[in-house]
Order: C-alpha cells, then sequence, then structure tokens
C-alpha cells in the first residue's frame, strides 16, 4: 500500500459506522466485553444459546456494576444507561439483523466456529463487520466460512479488560486495510490500548508471552517441584504481578487451558502434553472446578488463598 493509501485509510476509517455491537457468547470475557462496550456508549446484544448461560451474564453485568461505582468511580446514572443498552438473546437470528459489528468468543473448537460463521454469514448483514475473540485460532482458519473473509479479523481480549485493557488486532491475508483501522479506532473507543498484529500468530503478543509462563508452572507442579500456592508466592513476589500462574489459569478458565493444551498437544504429538490436558480435564473440568467462573479451580472464590494479606509473608 502506498503511503496516499494508507493515509487515505486512515481518514476515512470512521465512514464504517459502527454502533450496534452483538457479542456471540455469554461467558467470562463475553460479558466483560458486552459490558464495557454498552458502558462506553454502544448498543449491545449479548447473544447465547442457553438461558442458564444468559443469566449468567446478566449477573456478571450487575456485578460489573457494582464494581465500576466502588472502584472506577462511575455514577449511578452511568451504570443506568449501560444496563439499558443491554439485551439478550437465546435467537440469533435477532441477535445480528442490526448489527454493525459482531465479537464471537465461540468455544475454541475449529468445526464449531466454522459451523457458527456458515450460519452467521446467512443471519447478518452485508456490512457488518465479524471479529473472533480466538485466543489460539487464527483468523485465516476459518475465514472463507464468514463469507465476509475482507470485513474479518481478530479482536483479542484480555480477561478483567478494564484492568488488562489490551486488545489484540489481527487480520489476515484477505482483511480489508480500512476494516483493520476500524476495528482499532473502536478498541480505543471502548477504552483499550490497540495492539495491532502485523502477521498472522499463533497466541497473538499476550498468549506467546504468557503460556511458556503457564507451561512451566504446569511443569514444575506436575512433577512435584514445588506446591500451587509456592509457585504462586515466587512470582508475585519476583515481579510484583498481582496473580501467580495458578491464579492466572483460574482466571483464564479451565476449558480454555484444556483446550490449549490439547492443541499443542495434537500439534507437537509430545504425549506429555496430552498427559497434562487429560489432568485438567479429569481433576477440573470432570469435577465442576472451572475456575473463577464456578468458585472454584487451583484456588477456591470468591475470597482466593493469593488475595490473603498473609499470602506474601
Amino acid at each position: 500500500m502506498t503511503k496516499i493509501d494508507q493515509e487515505e485509510v486512515k481518514n476515512n476509517v470512521f465512514d464504517i459506522q459502527i454502533k450496534n455491537i452483538t457479542i456471540a457468547g455469554a461467558g467470562t470475557l463475553g460479558a466483560q466485553v458486552a459490558w464495557q462496550a454498552a458502558f462506553k456508549g454502544f448498543d449491545v446484544i449479548v447473544y447465547g444459546p442457553s438461558d442458564k448461560g444468559l443469566n449468567r451474564c446478566r449477573n456478571a453485568h450487575k456485578e460489573f456494576a457494582t464494581l465500576f461505582i466502588k472502584t472506577r468511580g462511575a455514577s449511578q446514572k452511568e451504570i443506568d444507561a449501560a444496563n439499558n443498552r443491554l439485551n439478550y438473546t437465546q435467537d440469533l437470528e435477532s441477535a445480528v439483523k442490526n448489527a454493525d459489528f459482531i465479537n464471537e468468543s465461540v468455544p475454541e473448537d475449529i468445526q464449531l466456529k466454522k459451523d457458527f460463521y456458515k450460519k452467521l454469514a446467512e443471519l447478518a448483514p452485508e456490512r457488518t463487520i465479524f471479529t473472533t475473540n480466538s485466543s489460539t485460532m487464527l483468523p485465516s482458519q476459518y475465514a472463507q466460512e464468514t463469507g465476509r473473509p475482507d470485513k474479518f479479523l481478530a479482536l483479542h481480549f484480555a480477561n478483567e479488560i478494564w484492568e488488562a485493557n489490551v486488545a489484540e488486532i489481527m487480520g489476515h491475508a484477505d482483511t480489508d486495510p480500512r476494516v483493520f483501522n476500524r476495528v482499532v479506532e473502536l478498541a480505543k473507543q471502548i477504552g483499550m490500548v490497540p495492539i495491532p498484529i502485523h502477521k498472522e500468530q499463533h497466541g497473538y503478543v499476550l498468549n506467546s508471552l504468557l503460556m511458556p509462563l503457564l507451561g512451566a508452572a504446569g511443569n514444575l507442579m506436575f512433577s512435584g517441584v514445588a506446591d500451587v500456592e509456592n509457585i504462586d508466592k515466587t512470582w508475585m513476589i519476583a515481579t510484583g504481578a498481582r496473580k501467580g500462574p495458578f491464579g492466572i489459569m483460574d482466571m483464564v478458565g479451565m476449558q480454555t487451558m484444556y483446550n490449549v493444551m490439547k492443541i499443542a498437544a495434537l500439534k507437537s504429538k509430545k504425549k506429555p502434553l496430552m498427559d497434562r490436558a487429560n489432568m485438567i480435564k479429569e481433576l477440573f473440568i470432570d469435577q465442576g472446578k472451572m475456575g473463577v467462573s464456578t468458585g472454584e479451580g487451583f484456588y477456591k472464590y470468591p475470597n482466593p488463598r493469593y488475595e490473603a494479606p498473609d499470602f506474601l509473608k
């Protein structure tokens, strides 16, 4: 792209209107993105396939409202306005019929995502920008299923998005540069720090840095070198981090951890990685211990041991 073309892309980026946002997926991150977008003035519809999941999302939004008043200086007027901009539905067609922008958080299974986007392509307006919040997959892996590869890219958020307010934007070979730049600006509009990624990369920037840490922590624990609390304590004291690797795993969620480990194991064909993934499934997922979202993972919530005043002593 020439210098003049780049300037045109930059100048015309707001010609692409984004007012109505659909969040496809009512889980931990989906709920956070929906709340943040609504708080920043966008009309938001949360789509989820089950009433149970949508109810969890509604309850999460009540918690976020309290959190924003207590810790972020939000007024009751701002909270009421955010709530008025939020809607919830199990009907995908009604969720996307007026959407300018969609952010998807379907489980990390390539076939699930492909099937979802094929259905989405039939229902959403031609103008709608599709983005994936996938933490492990590349946009090019299912861009064609979207029916609009030029309007498809990744917009990936970190958990607790108002604290870890990075938004990683990653396109693929066919992504329209104007769409890419519009999503960068949208990230700014909802209070994120955009991190443009110039080449497709599994794990983006954040998880490319984070996963080796979590893998090393798992090695230390599963091999019996040190226990969960002392591994976390070491990391927190040495780096000043608010959480250690196992606290981070609880926040990310065991299902995501399992999916990431399974994908890595299949890709590398290393049996120890698959053994560890299966251990996560047996010890946590099969027991309903999904992390923060269910109240128990490596720690018990809402008052995990690593937040105790004496934990680092």
